[in-house]
């Protein structure tokens, strides 16, 4: 997933997700520049800290 495609998961802004993804504890995959996150550590964080 895309940082665009997790902030409108999140209800954040883009930008909130590249600047606070490592505080909230989530795992990002660097794809030469850019940022991935996988589908199931988001819906992971979710549950733990929504669930």
């Amino acid at each position: 997933m895309t940082p665009e495609e997790v902030a409108d998961w999140l209800k954040v802004s883009e930008i909130t997700v590249k600047n606070k993804y490592r505080t909230w504890g989530l795992k990002a995959q660097k794809v030469g520049r850019l940022l991935r996150f996988r589908e199931r550590d988001i819906v992971a964080y979710l549950e733990d800290h929504y669930g």
